[in-house]
């Protein structure tokens, strides 16, 4: 779905900073290659994800849902030089795949990644962050929240991505569509939790931004 006219979205992205020739290539080869290529977070909302990790500065970023590794490396853009990146991603086939753009980077040395389910990997994650993205199983968006809350730096970001799910939530919710009921609860947590103050941005598919109180 889209919320704004595809003629606008492109005239967004022509005026927003250039993709980088490595994400253009990842972008190229995961549309060539692998199933479901409009999970990608492609030019936009990449230089979005890369210039707020810029102005955020972090020294310790996660990401949940890593899919090719595209919006890894928007994000990783920001990181201090003695930052780390973890990523954790459910799907062992893409293992490779991420890994070899992480290495043609300038920041393979500090993404960590991650295979397994989310809910069992973020308790044993021992760090501060300071960026979290969250970018991949729907139900679970409220669980991952309250995982990743405790190991938040104050004035830390939250990003939450596909929180409009492409206009579902202002349908009537069937009983039997738990994303779309999951995402629908996420979003009021978010507007109602006292510990973060939070804006919906209508980018793409819909994208939260949180600070952490």
């Amino acid at each position: 779905m889209h919320f704004i006219s595809q003629e606008l979205e492109r005239y967004a992205a022509e005026h927003s900073e250039n993709e980088p020739e490595l994400l253009k290539k990842l972008d190229k080869e995961t549309h060539q290659k692998i199933l479901q290529p409009r999970m990608l977070s492609g030019h936009f909302q990449g230089r979005f994800l890369s210039i707020l990790s810029k102005l955020v500065a972090p020294t310790n970023i996660l990401e949940i849902g890593t899919y090719t590794g595209y919006a890894t490396l928007c994000l990783a853009e920001g990181l201090k030089e003695t930052g780390s990146l973890d990523t954790i991603d459910i799907n062992e086939e893409l293992i490779d795949f991420q890994r070899k753009y992480f290495d043609e980077s300038n920041w393979g040395s500090q993404i960590t990644q991650h295979l397994g389910s989310a809910i069992d990997i973020i308790p044993t994650l021992d760090k501060k962050y300071d960026l979290v993205f969250i970018d991949a199983d729907k139900p679970n968006y409220c669980n991952y929240f309250e995982l990743i809350i405790p190991k938040m730096n104050k004035g830390g970001i939250i990003l939450s991505d596909n929180v409009l799910w492409s206009g579902k939530v202002l349908e009537e919710i069937k009983e039997s569509d738990k994303s779309t009921i999951a995402i629908d609860s996420y979003n009021k947590l978010l507007k109602d939790d006292p510990r973060v103050e939070t804006i919906l941005l209508p980018i793409r598919d819909g994208l939260t931004v949180s600070r952490v109180l």
